[in-house]
């Protein structure tokens, strides 16, 4: 969800230009299109209900790439701090916003004005202003002091006293759950529980704030509030408001709703579980397009791993029939080329 790439090498290469669905209208689909899944039985003591919940994650990532969870034991009241906070950085004057710009940080914090990305590289900017937060580092960190990709000190805005403090609440309490659903899916491909663990140590993860305006009318055809894209990472998060809009991609039905459900969030499957898996593991399209007369609030919390972990196909994910369709590559050089590939030149 806005952190994404537009292509995937190795003949599968999304061509999101010339897609006869890119402006398509999105079909009303039923809540039961997109699993719902109660990840509480992942702490249980008993072996069947914890496998229960690791099929149901593995049906998931084996057909939509997308679905909701809940029992995850974040609480209701800081995901409701989280959004009052993110309402008012929004909602300060754009000097105040540009005070803490992206382009004042050495690892791309801050606030990204609207028009920042053009995901589906049509000249068409999407519709958004966003606020980026990462593991916060000081500036002699070694990590720092190497320019390692997705390491540095955050900027926070001053003239907002209680925003820091939720942020990183959240932000802590989003890292660990990542780590969690981490677990689940190596469960879910017959791997150890920890497979993934060097991949979860000192990771780069990114919480993005992002506000979309009402989606004009009168605006350019095709425009939207967050062009069609795959997410580059692992997996990724989405805290939404009761606004709606965000859209996924079914190879069958074409663009079909996800609506928000109180209580969830939206998990799906980036790039890189897709390169892992050999595609056995979807990393679907999907888009916003905010069409609730207005504004809209998202927060997605996307987990990219740690940057010197090399993404090779696993074992059982390839065979004579079907051989590894992407290079080996590490999580530093995909997310330094899909950045580049992404965002628009200040």
């Amino acid at each position: 969800m806005e952190h994404a790439t537009v292509t995937r090498p190795n003949n599968a290469t999304h061509n999101i230009q010339s897609s006869t669905m890119t402006d398509a209208p999105a079909r009303i689909t039923p809540i039961s299109a997109l699993p719902l899944i109660d990840i509480d039985g992942l702490t249980s003591a008993e072996p069947p209900v914890r496998a229960g919940v690791v099929a149901a994650i593995r049906d998931a990532c084996l057909s939509k790439g997308f679905f909701y969870i809940t029992g995850h034991g974040i609480a209701p009241a800081l995901v409701e701090a989280v959004l009052g906070e993110s309402r008012g950085f929004f909602d300060l004057p754009l000097l105040e916003r540009l005070k803490v710009r992206r382009e004042c940080s050495i690892c791309n914090r801050g606030y990204e004005p609207m028009g920042g990305q053009d995901l589906e590289q049509t000249g068409t900017p999407d519709l958004k202003e966003a606020f980026y937060l990462g593991v916060d580092l000081p500036e002699d960190d070694p990590r720092v002091l190497a320019r390692k990709v997705g390491h540095g000190p955050n900027q926070w805005p001053r003239s907002l006293p209680g925003f820091r403090g939720v942020m990183e609440e959240y932000f802590a309490a989003m890292l660990a759950l990542s780590v969690r659903l981490m677990g689940a899916i190596a469960l879910s491909l017959d791997l150890r529980e920890d497979h993934f663990a060097d991949f979860c140590a000192e990771p780069v993860a990114l919480l993005r704030l992002l506000h979309y305006p009402q989606q004009p009318t009168s605006g350019p055809p095709g425009g939207k509030g967050c062009g069609a894209h795959t997410d580059w990472g692992a997996i990724t998060l989405l805290l939404q408001d009761d606004a709606g809009g965000l859209q996924i991609r079914d190879p069958v039905h074409g663009w079909l709703h996800a609506p928000p459900l109180p209580g969830t969030f939206v998990v799906n499957i980036g790039d890189l579980i897709a390169r892992w898996t050999n595609d056995r593991y979807h990393s679907t399209e999907h888009r916003v397009i905010n069409l609730s007369g207005r504004d809209r609030y998202s927060v997605p919390f996307f987990f990219d791993g740690n940057p010197d972990s090399v993404v090779a196909c696993l074992p059982g994910c390839s065979d004579a029939g079907n051989p590894p369709r992407y290079p080996a590559t590490t999580v530093a050089e995909h997310t330094d080329a899909m950045h580049r590939a992404t965002f628009v030149a200040a």
